[in-house]
């Protein structure tokens, strides 16, 4: 993939992961399209840089998704990169929640069905710029579960076997997916230990991304894949528990 001089849609990107993106996608001289629900937090970024198109848009609503469509149809359709970062994860069991109906819709919404149909507005126009990719991510609790978080895990599970086969069947546009560790994030606040810092894993994604290297492990994740490929018992023992 060539690093500059794209026009990169990224999804979630006022904070944590995606904002860590957004700078470093800057730094190396391209144009962000920043989508978000933090009206004020777009636009204080907008004004650092002009670089920075912002777009107020909540993913899990599909008639704001379909007015972003227009927007790049309309004003940017030489949009060549997405990126489908934003993401929530609800720590609850199925036999205690209360609103369990409410926080099931919330993250297949915003984890899981949000992407795939933001692939299907986007690609059209995506595959007919050059250096186009699609950059998914999904999380280590895809692979292997714990057991706080049964519909967060699911969701990035089917966002990875996902992409997977869209690989297989997108020619010109590539596809990769992100598989990180545990984040220091707001959404991981008093969770875990051992989190890495966004701008870590953002470092080791641009340099995978660089080489069209399409699963991009972050951090552990890369030994976790060892131990559940030699030893899937341990590695369920391990991640059961994860951040209780």
């Amino acid at each position: 993939m060539r690093l500059n001089g794209n026009k990169i849609l990224i999804t979630g990107a006022t904070a944590g992961i995606g904002e860590a993106l957004l700078h470093k996608f800057l730094a190396l001289d391209n144009q962000v399209i920043a989508i978000g629900r933090n009206e004020l937090k777009l636009k204080e970024l907008a004004q650092k840089d002009k670089r920075i198109i912002p777009f107020t848009c909540d993913i899990s609503k599909i008639d704001e998704l379909k007015e972003l469509k227009l927007f790049i149809e309309e004003k940017h359709p030489d949009t060549n990169i997405l990126v489908n970062n934003a993401g929530v994860q609800c720590n609850y069991h199925f036999d205690e929640e209360e609103q369990l109906m409410d926080k099931i819709e919330q993250e297949i919404d915003v984890n899981f069905r949000a992407p795939l149909q933001l692939i299907a507005l986007t690609l059209p126009f995506l595959k007919n710029n050059d250096n186009s990719a699609i950059v998914n991510v999904s999380s280590g609790l895809g692979l292997v579960p714990k057991r706080q978080a049964p519909v967060y895990c699911g969701t990035k599970a089917g966002i990875h076997i996902f992409s997977k086969a869209l690989r297989y069947q997108l020619k010109h546009t590539k596809v990769f997916e992100i598989i990180p560790a545990l984040v220091d994030t707001q959404m991981t606040a008093g969770r875990g230990k051992g989190k890495i810092a966004p701008e870590q894993l953002v470092e080791e994604f641009i340099v995978c991304f660089k080489k069209d290297k399409y699963e991009v492990s972050i951090g552990k994740v890369k030994l976790l894949k060892i131990i559940n490929r030699l030893f899937p018992s341990i590695a369920e023992k391990i991640m059961k528990n994860g951040g209780e």
